[in-house]
């Protein structure tokens, strides 16, 4: 009995997903969808129980050769397997490392999401751990701007790792729209991220991964940092020893240390993350574009930033200095951490001058101030001396041409007497 339950679930949850396939697909109206739901009860009720594909094909609202081409579709929306305690309602993405899906916790009947490790990449023991290791991060923290960790395990061969589960949307999904945030949302949502990064670095946890795709907005404005994959203890000495001279993270925001592969990366990265994320969501572009991720990556180390209020004029000068500061190529220019970072975000929002970023942008340009002139002596003592050998030679041709005249002289003296 508990195996009839168990089939007839499977296949209205088959059903479920093919019936929103084919109204995606533009194949069949809702109406005729609940049409053929009503003749599969009929033919249910007759004892001759029939699938919703069966029933689509035998109402001519698609192809036998459509059909299969959904069912590929639907197979590859659903796992193979079984998690214990949840059912699979949907697929939600997937990506090179996981697929998640929407389930629903059976024990609290709660909608989570689940993400699970390919069944290729199960095999891998650094990415198993690494699977692993993004549960252990997102546990220890317990914030209202961070998605929240629920389990963690393995069944039938997979790797899951199951988390509250956010209805809403992305950064990304509005930035791809082609949409620019107003300022004063951008700096509510950074301002609710930063304090997420602020709970995690207070934990000695580096998120090394802030990104738009990241950031998720519930229906009711709450933004929640999500995705822990590449969070690592900054005081973890192996995993960097480990990941030395790798670039971990996403080539548009990754920050200039986490490119060049440091050993020494702290909790600063994510503020440069979070800078070129708040640069992209006021501007409606990333901070540098080119054709390749490396060429960007390359950018993002030697070609200077295009300030924010050059591209949209209608920027406060306050986050347009707050960005340059995030952004700062080098560490040290760049806030010290999150807190001072939020100090100047919470000035800005109540509309006061970014104390903090006024005075680092004031020691950055003295820096290259100081730059520059040593740059210039530098420049000024390789020409002298290019001019002293110069100089010389000039001397001997000089003093050569006195001696030639001289000579000329002495010989017209002679042949006169």
């Amino acid at each position: 009995m508990g195996e009839g339950k168990s089939k007839e679930s499977k296949e209205t949850n088959v059903d479920s997903m093919l019936g929103r396939l084919v109204i995606e697909k533009n194949l069949c109206t809702q109406s005729e969808v609940e049409e053929c739901l009503d003749v599969m009860k009929n033919l249910a009720r007759q004892g001759q129980p029939h699938s919703l594909s069966d029933a689509l094909v035998a109402q001519g609202y698609v192809t036998a050769t459509q059909l299969n081409r959904m069912r590929k579709a639907i197979d590859d929306a659903r796992p193979t397997h079984r998690i214990p305690g949840y059912q699979i309602l949907e697929k939600l993405g997937a990506g090179a490392m996981a697929t998640v899906f929407k389930a629903k916790q059976l024990s609290l009947d709660r909608d989570v999401a689940i993400k699970v490790l390919p069944k290729r990449l199960s095999e891998n023991p650094e990415y198993v751990e690494r699977f692993y290791q993004e549960g252990r991060a997102a546990a220890r923290l317990n914030h209202n701007n961070i998605v929240q960790a629920i389990d963690v395990g393995s069944a039938s061969g997979y790797h899951y790792f199951v988390m509250e589960y956010v209805e809403g949307k992305t950064v990304y999904d509005d930035l791809a729209g082609g949409r620019a945030y107003p300022e004063a949302e951008a700096l509510d949502i950074v301002i609710q991220i930063a304090e997420a990064l602020e709970h995690a670095h207070e934990r000695g946890l580096i998120h090394r991964d802030v990104k738009p795709k990241n950031i998720m907005i519930t229906k009711d404005g709450v933004a929640k940092l999500a995705d822990m994959g590449l969070a690592r203890e900054a005081e973890d000495e192996q995993a960097a020893q480990m990941e030395a001279g790798r670039a971990y993270g996403t080539p548009y925001y990754i920050s200039p240390e986490q490119i060049r592969g440091e050993l020494d990366i702290d909790f600063r990265a994510d503020i440069y993350s979070l800078g070129a994320t708040f640069y992209h969501m006021v501007t409606g572009r990333v901070p540098f574009e080119a054709a390749t991720p490396s060429a960007v990556m390359h950018k993002h180390l030697k070609e200077a930033l295009v300030p924010p209020d050059h591209i949209n004029s209608s920027l406060s000068v306050g986050v347009a200095e707050v960005i340059e500061v995030m952004m700062a190529k080098r560490p040290a220019d760049r806030y010290s951490n999150v807190t001072v970072l939020l100090e100047d975000l919470e000035r800005i929002k109540a509309g006061e001058a970014p104390l903090q970023a006024h005075h680092l942008f004031d020691e950055g340009a003295l820096a290259n101030l100081e730059k520059n002139k040593a740059e210039i002596e530098k420049q000024w003592a390789e020409k002298e001396a290019h001019r002293a050998p110069l100089g010389l030679k000039m001397a001997v041709i000089i003093m050569a041409g006195l001696l030639m005249v001289a000579i000329l002289a002495i010989i017209i003296i002679l042949s006169q007497r």
